[in-house]
Formats: C-alpha cells, sequence, structure tokens
C-alpha cells in the first residue's frame, strides 16, 4: 500500500497542472520582457507571489532542477554533427527522465547578436522567467555528456550559493588565469541575485557597444587568454576577480568531483573505472538486481556506500571541450577520430548505463550500432 505521503514524494505527484490562478501575477504586467537587455527587478517577490497562487508546486521546490542546453538553429556543417548532438541530447534526456528533471531545449538565438558561448545566457535568463516553480536552472553544453548517470548535485552543499561552476580559486585570483573555471556547465539559482549577474556579465557580450573595449580588457587582465574577443568564461573570471565582495561569496568553484571535466583528462580511466564497477556489483548482488527504471535513484543511493569508502567514482560530466562536433573544426591539438572515438566512448558509456535498465548493453564502447541481451544476475559468472 502506497501512503499519500509517499506519493507526493514524487517529483511530479501532487502538480497540478490545469491550475491558474485568475488573481494577477508578473506574467500579466505589460512591462515583462524576457529579453536580457531589459532588467528584471523584485524577482523574488514576484516569484514568490506565483508559488503561493500555485501551492501544489510548493513541495520539493528547493531541490526543483531545469535543465537547459542548445544548440544553433541550422544543420551543422560537420556531415556528422547532427547525429552526434542528438546523441548528446538524448543523454541528456536520459539523465533527466531517470532523476525526475524537466529540460528545454533551445536552438534559436533568443538574442540575434550574442552567438556561440554567448547564446546560452538569453535562454537561462528566459527559462528563469518562464519556470518560477523551478528553484535552480541547470545550463549544460550540446557537447557536454553525462557519464554517470545515478549521481545526483549534491545540492544542500550549496544552500548557501546561488552558482555553482567547475573552477579553481588559486588559478582566478593567484594566477589570473582565463581557464580558472569552465562556464560550459552552470548551476545558477532562480532569484534577484542570479538576474543580477546575468545582466553584469551579459554587459561584455557582442550585443554590447562596448564588446570590443572588454575584448581588450578581458584580454589584458588574462595574460594567457590569446584571443582578443570578449568571451563569457573570461567575462565570468574578471567578476569574481574584480568584483569578488559583491559576486564571490555566493559564488561557489566546485573542483571536489567532475562537476565537468575535460574529456582528454578522463577517457583514458574509463575502462578501469567500468572495471571496477563491475567487480564491486560481482560482489554485492543487491547492485545487479534487476529493477525498473522508475526507481534507480534508489540504485544510486546503495551504490554511495561502495563509491565514497572507495573515494572514486565514475566521472559525472565528461565536456568535449574543442571537439567541436557540430562544425567540426576540432582543435588541431588532436585529430578527428581521436574527438569521435572518445564522444562514442563516453556516450556509449553512459547509454549502457541506461540500456541496462531495459534488458541489453552495448558490448564495444566504440560500436553504437549493436548491442547484446543482458544474461540474468550480470556480472555474477556471465559473459555479454
Amino acid at each position: 500500500m502506497i501512503s499519500k505521503s509517499n506519493t507526493l514524494d514524487s517529483k511530479s505527484a501532487g502538480f497540478n497542472l490545469n491550475q491558474e490562478s485568475q488573481e494577477p501575477t508578473f506574467y500579466d504586467d505589460p512591462d515583462l520582457n524576457y529579453s536580457i537587455e531589459k532588467p528584471i527587478k523584485n524577482w523574488d517577490e514576484k516569484r514568490s507571489k506565483w508559488s503561493k497562487l500555485h501551492p501544489t508546486f510548493n513541495h520539493g521546490v528547493k531541490e526543483r532542477i531545469l535543465v537547459v542546453s542548445g544548440s544553433q538553429s541550422t544543420p551543422c556543417k560537420n556531415p556528422i554533427g547532427d547525429h552526434l548532438l542528438l546523441r548528446f541530447f538524448k543523454n541528456k534526456v536520459d539523465y533527466c527522465r531517470i532523476h525526475g528533471y524537466d529540460i528545454f531545449y533551445n536552438n534559436v538565438l533568443l538574442q540575434p547578436k550574442m552567438f556561440f558561448f554567448w547564446a546560452k545566457m538569453p535562454a537561462v535568463r528566459a527559462a528563469m522567467v518562464a519556470h518560477p516553480e523551478a528553484e535552480w536552472i541547470w545550463w549544460v553544453d550540446s557537447d557536454a555528456a553525462f557519464t554517470d548517470m545515478d549521481f545526483k548535485l549534491p545540492l544542500e552543499k550549496y544552500k548557501d550559493h546561488n552558482f555553482v561552476v567547475y573552477g579553481w580559486p588559486k588559478l582566478i585570483y593567484e594566477k589570473k588565469s582565463w581557464t580558472g573555471l569552465n562556464a560550459g556547465v552552470f548551476l545558477i539559482r532562480n532569484c534577484q541575485w542570479s538576474m543580477d549577474l546575468i545582466e553584469a556579465w551579459a554587459k561584455m557580450g557582442p550585443q554590447s557597444t562596448e564588446y570590443d573595449k572588454w575584448g581588450q580588457i578581458l584580454q589584458s587582465t588574462f595574460k594567457d587568454k590569446n584571443f582578443p574577443q570578449s568571451d563569457d568564461q573570461s567575462g565570468l573570471s574578471y567578476l569574481l576577480l574584480k568584483e569578488k565582495d559583491k559576486w564571490g561569496d555566493k559564488l561557489y568553484l566546485e573542483s571536489e568531483y567532475y562537476f565537468q571535466g575535460y574529456w582528454v583528462d578522463i577517457i583514458g580511466q574509463l575502462d578501469n573505472i567500468t572495471d571496477k564497477y563491475i567487480g564491486i556489483e560481482k560482489k554485492m548482488p543487491s547492485l545487479r538486481r534487476r529493477h525498473a527504471e522508475k526507481v534507480s535513484e534508489r540504485y544510486g543511493k546503495l551504490w554511495e556506500e561502495y563509491l565514497i569508502k572507495d573515494k572514486w567514482r565514475m566521472p559525472f560530466i565528461t565536456h568535449f571541450t574543442g571537439c567541436e562536433p557540430c562544425s567540426g573544426d576540432y582543435n588541431p591539438i588532436y585529430s578527428w577520430e581521436t574527438c569521435y572515438n572518445a564522444m562514442q566512448k563516453a556516450l556509449n558509456l553512459a547509454d549502457n548505463q541506461v540500456l541496462r535498465k531495459y534488458g541489453f548493453v552495448h558490448k564495444d564502447l566504440l560500436d553504437s550500432s549493436s548491442v547484446s541481451p543482458l544474461p540474468f544476475d550480470f556480472p555474477s559468472n556471465s559473459v555479454v
């Protein structure tokens, strides 16, 4: 028997999707503008009022995440680029389905002048307004893949922060390096502080009349930045470096796990890590028990005991920085074959974690089109 309280623990149970209050909210304000050029003030109050008028969304709101990603509106120049983007998108949809997160995938420029890496900011800003029920907006670049499908963000760790990004304080504050953080994946709280941060950050973008000036400022500030254009990553680093008192206390630089990891550092480890996981499963029947996908989070928690004890785990997000799967204009320090094989390996590794719930598995991580049935009680005494 399922109690009413247990039912409400579901990510979606209890939501009244047909409810809409007749009392005015910020949506009824004709001056509300979704565009990044128009600041929004008193957002915390506006969002709070909306929540009071839609009480069925309040249960579990502090852990509610909307994942946002996106790509260009035109076909990829790389002949297999659209296929690769589809696979990266499927990976994100799989992760969101397992953990009960909504996802918004944008493929248009919401601000026509904010191209390339700047395009994420108008999408994130619009998502905050479109989803007042979400406490967090989680931007994940199109070329980043979840490689640990069980891991969940430790939101309790970030309860006193409004922005989380992969980075290292020493590289930003002491070495003044533009690679002191990577803005390709970040978690941002849906609040006024974040609205203000986006406003300050976006002023360095290509829609600004001071775009060229900001390029000069950022390049002179970060001596290792070898291109003249103002970019989002250097811009965020600059705000931390020059306005630490304003932004630093609420911005968390995460480096204790692969909030996102550079694919070159990760790919060579995957075979050994997979073998370690299989070794643990062979010893623990509870971990290899077949189960419905809907209860996957329970088994993820079971894994934590063993992974924390041994102080290692599967890399959470693998980011294929420099591979440019859509354009094909990859960084010449590595070959396209190296990029492609690495993407196949990471995506199929993640896919295996999903397909196991459906009774199949990729036997060869470099073969995306073939799967094999998974024997009962794998991997106790079985070979796929």
